[in-house]
């Protein structure tokens, strides 16, 4: 039953019907009668961040951990640009946002009036779609459609930009129910033949590999279960992209770690290697790829993906399969298992090579009892934290590669990361969404002391929402990856890659009115660790690391998978002699 009222209200009624629980914003001019009616309200809950680029990170945290869409409200102007960060960061990494921003009231658009922005045209390029509303009784229509193309397909944020005057006008509201169905329809079930011809190969394939992405994630967590089955029946080995990781239970016998410019040896040599390359929800990206033209050569490459827009995008592939990856799956086991599971005898003599390259232990390092090396703190992390009920969200950088390298993750929607965009400032917003969406599970933030500070303002919102989200620091004075690659490709050469005026991070976390602690000696570690985790308060722990170490493996730049540079081949001064003056590494 239809019913009259403002469009304001009809905001928070949408969001309402829509199952919303949590909005992130923050008020302004533009958006006030949203605000006065989300004042007027209990069921949903309104998380007031302390810039909008935080709003953003904190719904894909809650989206990306709940696997429900996340909601954003801010006003105009200089409120919707400051959400693009963030639209285009949640645009690559397939995470479905619905963001409500305020515009100035539609006779003054086009006027540069107070706070106006062309925020449609502005977002056009960063957004799956958006939406300017100039007639109230089409507003609730739109936000429903909003959620719906936020969900469908591949996932990804829509924009509703709402004038003033449109929030105060009087309209018909309309629920979900009411509305036509949407054209917008991507196709879900794979064809059948292509399935079949994809089993085909799967039973003669000598050197296969499964090579999961983020789709396989944002398919659901049948996809990861169907998938878990799937290759533990075939005893296939799988690897992911660093957006796939927790698709398949690092704990999995089949498990060959992450693949790509920071992936294990024995991934990258496996996809360099293999015949037979099942992608599952992964879209080529160059931090997988390498140089395409040497890409694994010798392969015969199938492609499941529900965007036909990334198949044959970078990497022609013999066998297109466009649908939903859960899905692909469900068909692809029941005719595997109806032809009598059959595999190649020759699988063996495939894991008895990817056996070897695994013991070259490519994340080996050397430990030292007078200063904490990275990975020494991942690996305590790991070791405290493993079993719990843990969520891990990272900003952007070495310490990210690290963290993906030596966390380990048994299933799906517990890891969040920048990928695609590789946003510095992600990950502290992004685990107060997910501390909100999850308030009893321990969620940590691992992150650099450079990107930490781009969106430290935040924890004053951990603070006021007694979101008690854990800051794991490795703080080594340095833009880490910058550093890393000068001393690898610019001749050492550290152009601006130093910070000389860190703050305090245990007295910003006094000043903030949480709990801090600095730890630099390798034996005062786990205790630190440990009052980080039992903290019932946000707690940032500043953790001073060796300030030169590089990550390792690495594929630099343009290379194929089967040359990587590892940490244990070369001293660390020794570093920049191991790369030609063209960017060939010598192994």
């Amino acid at each position: 039953m239809s019913r009259s009222m403002t469009g304001a209200r009809m905001v928070v009624e949408a969001l309402r019907d829509q199952g919303v629980d949590t909005v992130f914003g923050y008020p302004g001019g533009a958006v006030l009668p949203i605000y006065d009616e989300i004042f007027q309200q209990n069921d949903i809950k309104h998380i007031l961040v302390r810039h909008e680029q935080g709003a953003v990170h904190m719904a894909e945290g809650y989206a990306r951990s709940t696997g429900k869409p996340g909601v954003v409200l801010v006003t105009s102007g200089p409120g919707a640009t400051n959400a693009v960060t963030g639209l285009t960061d949640a645009l690559m990494d397939s995470i479905p946002l619905v963001v409500l921003t305020g515009q100035v009231p539609t006779f003054m658009i086009g006027t540069d009036g107070f706070q106006e922005a062309d925020t449609v045209g502005i977002t056009r390029p960063c957004t799956k779609h958006n939406w300017l509303v100039n007639d109230t009784d089409s507003l609730a229509e739109t936000i429903h459609r909003a959620f719906h193309v936020a969900t469908a397909g591949r996932p990804g944020p829509v924009l509703i930009d709402i004038p003033k005057d449109v929030q105060f006008a009087t309209g018909t509201y309309l629920g979900p129910k009411q509305i036509a169905p949407s054209r917008y329809q991507p196709a879900r079930k794979g064809d059948a033949d292509a399935i079949t011809r994809l089993v085909e190969l799967i039973e003669t394939a000598e050197r296969p590999v499964f090579y999961t992405g983020g789709g396989v994630i944002n398919s659901g967590p049948a996809a990861s279960q169907l998938l878990t089955e799937l290759v533990d029946a075939t005893g296939f080995p799988v690897t992911s992209t660093l957006m796939g990781l927790g698709a398949y239970p690092a704990s999995g016998k089949s498990w060959l770690g992450m693949l790509g410019m920071h992936g294990l040896y024995e991934a990258n040599m496996a996809m360099h290697g293999c015949d037979l390359m099942i992608n599952l929800g992964a879209r080529f990206d160059d931090r997988i790829t390498g140089r395409v033209a040497d890409f694994s050569p010798g392969s015969i490459k199938a492609h499941v993906d529900i965007d036909p827009s990334s198949i044959n995008k970078v990497i022609p592939v013999e066998l297109p399969i466009l649908g939903d990856v859960g899905h692909v799956l469900e068909d692809l086991l029941k005719i595997w298992k109806a032809r009598g599971r059959k595999t190649s005898p020759a699988l063996q003599q495939w894991w008895a090579q990817i056996e070897q390259w695994r013991a070259r232990d490519c994340l080996a390092y050397k430990p030292s009892d007078k200063l904490i090396k990275p990975q020494h703190a991942l690996e305590r992390l790991e070791a405290l934290t493993a079993g719990r009920d843990r969520y891990i969200t990272t900003e952007v950088g070495q310490h990210q590669m690290w963290a993906a390298q030596f966390l380990h993750f048994e299933g799906p929607n517990r890891w969040m990361t920048s990928g695609g965009l590789g946003t510095m400032g992600y990950g502290l917003p992004a685990s107060i969404g997910v501390q909100v969406a999850h308030p009893e599970a321990l969620v940590i933030n691992v992150a650099g002391d450079a990107s930490w500070l781009m969106n430290m303002q935040e924890m004053g919102t951990a603070v006021q929402f007694r979101a008690p989200v854990k800051q794991f620091i490795l703080n080594n004075e340095r833009l880490g990856m910058v550093r890393q690659w000068q001393q690898l490709l610019h001749g050492e050469r550290y152009s601006q890659s130093w910070s000389e005026s860190l703050p305090d991070f245990v007295k910003l976390a006094e000043a903030f009115g949480c709990k801090g602690r600095q730890v630099h000696d390798p034996a005062d570690l786990d205790d630190a660790i440990r009052e980080m985790i039992d903290s019932d308060v946000p707690f940032i722990l500043d953790v001073l690391v060796e300030k030169h170490e590089n990550c390792f493996p690495m594929i630099p730049s343009g290379k194929p998978h089967n040359e990587m540079l590892l940490g244990d081949e070369i001293a660390a001064d020794d570093i920049g002699s191991a790369i030609k003056s063209d960017g060939a590494v010598l192994v």
